[in-house]
């Protein structure tokens, strides 16, 4: 007599519950980074991705839970479905970690921001207007936030600040050179984070011809939470800058300094 051994239903069907997940996560992610998706579209397909996915981890749980005790077949669609969810939960565990780290704020500035103007503003577009963080927060969350001074004219840091910006690859919406004390220098640009949300990063550099300043903002335009990507990038960039005035005045230390005129008397012709 032979003994037939059905295929666990749970197994099947969490095969597919999973198989659904996969598309539903790459594809809004991929759309959104390409900016062939909006935001708000993109986070309820990304509410949806996350049940779909719950649903496929719970499915196949039971799946081998109940192939555990019955027998039936179905262990390699249980298990491919389960890894297959554990995947796809990645980007949610990351997202998690990161809003539990940093605070509920998507503008990390250096100084006044009016001195540091958006060229895309959120709050006059009639968006919610960027949520900020008070100067005592962000001294603990980001403790390198900070003005940089540095022994450089405001043409040579603008100089290096220029160079900088353009090797991270980021999209320069305005620029506006320093013309002298009074008038500094201004670079606003715009990136994409790896999950799609743009972000625009305004550099101010002002000064006079033996010092200068340079101040730093970043903002999401379009995200409920930054995940911190804001400080860390005004961190990583400032960092990044001191690194490069370091090594400018140690290959150049008289870089600055006047030229002293010769007062030895020129000896006459014969």
């Amino acid at each position: 007599m032979r003994i037939l051994i059905r295929t666990s239903k749970w197994a099947i069907w969490a095969r597919r519950i999973a198989s659904i997940a996969v598309p539903l996560v790459v594809i809004p992610l991929v759309l959104h980074r390409l900016q062939l998706l909006a935001s708000d579209s993109f986070l309820n397909l990304a509410l949806v991705a996350l049940g779909v996915t719950l649903l496929g981890l719970l499915s196949a749980l039971i799946a081998l839970v109940r192939l555990w005790i019955i027998g039936d077949q179905g262990w390699g669609r249980a298990i491919s479905a389960m890894l297959l969810c554990l995947l796809c939960l990645v980007p949610f565990c990351y997202v998690g970690v990161l809003v539990l780290r940093y605070p509920d704020a998507t503008d990390i500035a250096t100084t006044d921001r009016q001195l540091l103007p958006l060229v895309f503003d959120p709050a006059t577009r009639g968006m919610a207007p960027p949520r900020l963080l008070g100067e005592t927060g962000q001294e603990k969350v980001f403790p390198n936030a900070k003005t940089r001074n540095y022994p450089l004219n405001e043409d040579q840091a603008f100089a290096l600040v220029a160079r900088m910006i353009g090797d991270q690859g980021w999209e320069i919406r305005f620029r506006h050179d320093p013309t002298g004390p009074g008038d500094p220098g201004i670079i606003n640009a715009r990136m994409t984070t790896l999950l799609g949300w743009r972000e625009e990063v305004v550099v101010r550099v002002s000064g006079d011809a033996s010092r200068s300043s340079v101040d730093m903002r970043s903002v999401s335009l379009n995200a409920l939470h930054d995940l911190g990507s804001n400080g860390l990038r005004i961190e990583k960039f400032l960092g990044a800058l001191d690194n490069q005035v370091t090594d400018l005045l140690r290959d150049n230390p008289n870089i600055n300094q006047p030229i002293e005129a010769d007062d030895t008397p020129e000896t006459p012709e014969p």
